[in-house]
C-alpha cells in the first residue's frame, strides 16, 4: 500500500486536505494511506512514504522540501492552491497517482508498487 504525506507548515491545514484525499481515494476504491504533516517533523518521516505533497502556501520552501525527498527516492509535488475548493481533493489524488505511477491514468482502480522500493 502507498503513503502520501502531505505537509503544510504547522499541520493543521494538510489534516483537512489529508481527510478529502483519503475520501476521494476510498471512493474510487485505490487502496492509499494519506497522512498529514508539518514541515518540522518531515525528516522523521520521508523514509515511510512514497510521495511527498507540499502545501501551496509553502511555495517558497518547495524546494529544499523536495531535495529532502529526492535524497531518500520520493517524488514531490506542491499542491495547487484549490486543493480545498471544490474538485479539489480528487485533483490532489490524480496528482499523487502521477508521481507513484506516472503511467496510470486518474480512471485507473490499483496502484501497486513503489517508486523506491
Amino acid at each position: 500500500m502507498n503513503t502520501i504525506l502531505i505537509v503544510c507548515g504547522a499541520g493543521a491545514s494538510s489534516t483537512f486536505v489529508a481527510s478529502r484525499v483519503r475520501s476521494a481515494a476510498i471512493s474510487k476504491g485505490l487502496p492509499l494511506v494519506v497522512e498529514a504533516g508539518s514541515g518540522d517533523d518531515l525528516a522523521d518521516r520521508l523514509a515511510s512514504v512514497d510521495v511527498l505533497l507540499v502545501g501551496a502556501h509553502l511555495a517558497a520552501d518547495f524546494d529544499a522540501f523536495a531535495a529532502k525527498a529526492r535524497a531518500v527516492g520520493v517524488p514531490a509535488a506542491l499542491l495547487p492552491a484549490t486543493a480545498l475548493a471544490v474538485g479539489g481533493p480528487e485533483a490532489v489524488l490524480d496528482l499523487a497517482i502521477g508521481l507513484l505511477q506516472p503511467e496510470l491514468s486518474p480512471n485507473h482502480t490499483t496502484i501497486e508498487g513503489s517508486p523506491h522500493g
